[in-house]
């Protein structure tokens, strides 16, 4: 089963994404699952999780509507309000109705606080996860973001971590860390995993080719290992860097050195391990 473990969907008549302005240009518009069915074929994708993409729980409806319709769709990760654990554990009572739902996440970084993870509030809830069986995955734009992950590793060694985007490596900037060493570190939690998903789109220019990311994505198969590392689209996000062909293309061309056995982790059997895929 090859799964892309990172997509995206929003319809702008439906729900309000703050984020999602004009200024994002061919991207600011509603991306339909129908969109995305035939380039998923096209590269023989087999299987999608779905990630929210705003703070809202009419987001994680819209997503869980269009699981409930489409084989496709093995997993959606969800929103929950986390400052409030009492809301929190009614969302989960709710979503837990889908069998889909297999993760929460949280738009961190679009906090102002990079410090919002370590609330108490939040450390509450997030326990409810890890009873629960679910993930989280967490979105480390900031070195602060990863040394909060690295925190939480700890406290919660139940609660299965999954580093968005492969925690944004300073894609371009002579000096890899502290990025390289709190992946190490990371890496060093069994309960923590790490998507290849949102590089193409990183770097000064926006655009990063398999040249320019192999280094960090070298690294992360290194100290996570292919049964830790896996594969994300980031669609529609990545189409600002090129069409989704290119974005496998590229995902492909970064792990041509792993095994069949291995490759088949990256797509695949890393996303079932950190998600319980079905």
């Amino acid at each position: 089963m090859t799964v892309d473990a990172h997509l995206h969907l929003w319809d702008l008549d439906r729900v309000s994404y703050p984020w999602l302005t004009e200024a994002l240009g061919p991207i600011h518009r509603t991306f339909s699952f129908d969109e995305a069915r035939p380039q998923l074929e096209q590269a023989g994708v087999d299987r999608v999780v779905l990630v929210q993409a705003t703070n809202s729980a009419e987001d994680s409806e819209a997503m869980f509507a269009v699981a409930e319709n489409e084989d496709r769709v093995a997993g959606v990760v969800a929103w929950i309000d986390l400052l409030d654990p009492r809301r929190a554990a009614a969302a989960l009572d709710e979503w837990a109705a889908h069998p889909s739902f297999v993760g929460v996440r949280h738009l961190i970084h679009d906090e102002s606080d990079p410090d919002w993870l370590a609330q108490d509030a939040v450390r509450t809830s997030l326990a409810l996860l890890a009873d629960r069986g679910l993930a989280f995955d967490v979105i480390g734009v900031l070195p602060r973001h990863l040394e909060h992950a690295l925190a939480l590793a700890a406290e919660l060694p139940s609660l299965r971590l999954v580093i968005d985007h492969l925690g944004t490596p300073p894609v371009g900037a002579a000096d890899p860390e502290p990025w390289w060493t709190l992946t190490s570190r990371l890496a060093a939690h069994p309960n923590v995993f790490a998507k290849l998903s949102g590089l193409t789109t990183l770097g000064p220019s926006g655009q990063a080719d398999a040249q320019s990311l192999r280094p960090f994505v070298d690294h992360a198969l290194d100290v996570f290992g292919p049964e830790r590392v896996m594969f994300g689209g980031d669609w529609p996000v990545s189409t600002l860097a090129g069409t989704y062909a290119e974005t496998w293309e590229t995902a492909n061309e970064l792990v041509h050195g792993l095994s069949a056995t291995e490759r088949a982790s990256v797509f695949g059997g890393a996303s079932s391990s950190a998600y319980r895929l079905s």
